[in-house]
């Protein structure tokens, strides 16, 4: 992406397309007008502390030329990649390249720790214990005659609780209002 006073050039698939800044939802930000967010120091410090971090492939300010993406990492990187999609190397990638990045930075004995933001309801189910599994780009069926979809383009995760094995607990803090004892909170 080419960025200039009043418009993002975007070239996908070969074809130049040219866009207003202000339409674009990335340069609008949040409701508040802000773009882009940094860890918050004291969460970073904690972090730190626990893993030593020696590099960090997501750097702001962005030094010129830097790519995190094909660079090699260090020993001990902390990770916190753009929420949305960049543009890199003419292609517009997301959390999966970052992913496949941090998964062949470990398979050289490297320690990473990626923070992405995920759903609430992932975040129970794993602390609840849940086995997860991928069964791929499901090809569900319509309720109308039962013909199989195309596949949603996204991969399906499975989640197993296995409630006889072990007392499941809700941590405290997934409780909704109405499901607190009175007194507690």
């Amino acid at each position: 992406m080419v960025t200039n006073h009043h418009y993002d050039v975007w070239v996908i698939g070969g074809e130049v397309e040219k866009k207003k800044v202000e339409d674009n939802k990335f340069h609008k930000g949040a409701q508040d007008g802000k773009h882009y967010w940094l860890t918050p120091p004291m969460l970073y410090a904690e972090l730190d502390e626990l893993y030593d971090f020696d590099f960090d492939p997501c750097p702001y300010p962005l030094p010129q030329g830097f790519d995190g993406l094909t660079c090699d990492w260090g020993l001990s990187n902390y990770v916190n990649p753009p929420f949305g999609s960049i543009m890199h190397e003419g292609k517009r990638k997301g959390a999966t390249a970052w992913v496949r990045k941090a998964i062949e930075e470990a398979s050289k004995g490297k320690d990473v720790v990626l923070v992405y933001p995920l759903d609430k309801w992932v975040l129970m189910l794993i602390e609840a214990g849940a086995e997860i599994s991928n069964l791929g780009d499901v090809r569900w069926h319509s309720i109308e005659d039962n013909t199989e979809g195309k596949g949603t383009g996204r991969h399906i995760a499975k989640f197993v609780l296995k409630g006889s094995e072990k007392d499941i607990v809700l941590n405290k803090r997934y409780l909704r209002k109405q499901d607190l004892k009175k007194g507690e909170k």
